[in-house]
């Protein structure tokens, strides 16, 4: 079976390491595990039975770069990552067949496949200490801060990784009970 790993973020040095772009961060950190060159300049790769896409449109168009690539690949099983502001920061949660539940950039893949029956790895990135009544579409676009960037690099990265290699290695079920928290 071949997987297609979906990072979700925007394009541009300046979301680099935004709160919206934690997709992008886990599929770069996959890549470092296969010596994959030039990762953070590339949109598209494949590794054996695994490709890796980071959507080039921003955030909110999505899935016209998913339906795209589905046409190379259509037998795929799809997993898409994403950050999630409907979850705890750190909090990790794989699931399948849900709505966007206001993720546009999910909202956008579910409008341009006709479905919302594939794979989410959602990565947890509320903190309403932190946030206060900073709206959703500018928090998302904000940098983390140096404690929060500490926590997602020693443990909500590898956590993401592990939560799909699970699903490669063993199968949904056994990631969903693993770590969903």
């Amino acid at each position: 079976m071949s997987y297609l790993i979906i990072g979700l973020g925007n394009p541009g040095k300046q979301y680099k390491n935004t709160r919206h772009n934690l997709g992008f961060r886990v599929l770069d950190l996959l890549a470092d595990g296969e010596n994959w060159q030039d990762k953070h300049d590339s949109k598209f790769i494949k590794l054996n039975d695994i490709i890796l896409a980071k959507p080039q449109t921003f955030m909110n168009k999505s899935g016209e770069a998913v339906k795209e690539i589905l046409k190379y690949y259509p037998a795929a099983e799809m997993i898409v990552i994403h950050d999630d502001l409907d979850l705890p920061f750190g909090s990790i949660k794989v699931q399948k067949n849900i709505s966007s539940a206001g993720h546009n950039g999910v909202q956008s893949i579910i409008d341009e496949l006709g479905t919302q029956n594939f794979v989410r790895v959602r990565l947890g990135i509320d903190m309403p200490e932190a946030r206060g009544r900073i709206p959703g579409d500018v928090y998302v676009l904000q940098n983390f801060s140096g404690l929060e960037e500490e926590i997602i690099k020693q443990q909500l990265l590898p956590a993401a990784v592990k939560a799909i290699e699970t699903i490669q290695t063993q199968d949904f079920e056994t990631a969903q009970s693993r770590f969903n928290g």
